[in-house]
């Protein structure tokens, strides 16, 4: 599967984006979806994650409350909307897919084999 990740950009403190992942090639509907990040100098860290049928999501502690992971299978798409941003959400985006989503390695970037291109996020003062 294909991914595409759109809808950074520059917002202020306080503001909302909404990031979407696209994905073509193979049946999007059967892969789990994740979203990373990686700041400046600072390794990846997982944002969220959802199951296949988007019956299960999950959240990294620092954005539980804030940020919202769904997905539109009939779209091929999946989405993260992030609402009152820090500066400390300024990051590299990234979405990242894999037929195979367990509890305990869904953290991990090393868990997904198809990763998008990633969309810049950057949140002003």
């Amino acid at each position: 599967v294909q991914l595409q990740a759109f809808g950074g950009g520059l917002v202020q403190a306080g503001g909302s984006l909404r990031l979407s992942c696209i994905g073509s090639g193979r049946s999007f509907k059967n892969y789990a979806v994740a979203w990373f990040r990686q700041g400046p100098g600072q390794e990846r860290e997982f944002v969220a994650g959802i199951t296949f049928s988007g019956s299960m999501t999950y959240y990294g502690d620092s954005v539980k409350g804030r940020f919202t992971i769904s997905r539109d299978n009939a779209e091929n798409t999946a989405y993260l909307q992030m609402n009152d941003l820090k500066q400390e959400d300024t990051a590299v985006y990234y979405c990242a897919s894999d037929l195979r989503f367990m509890l305990a390695t869904l953290r991990f970037a090393s868990s997904y084999t198809y990763w998008g291109q990633g969309t810049l996020v950057t949140v002003s003062s």
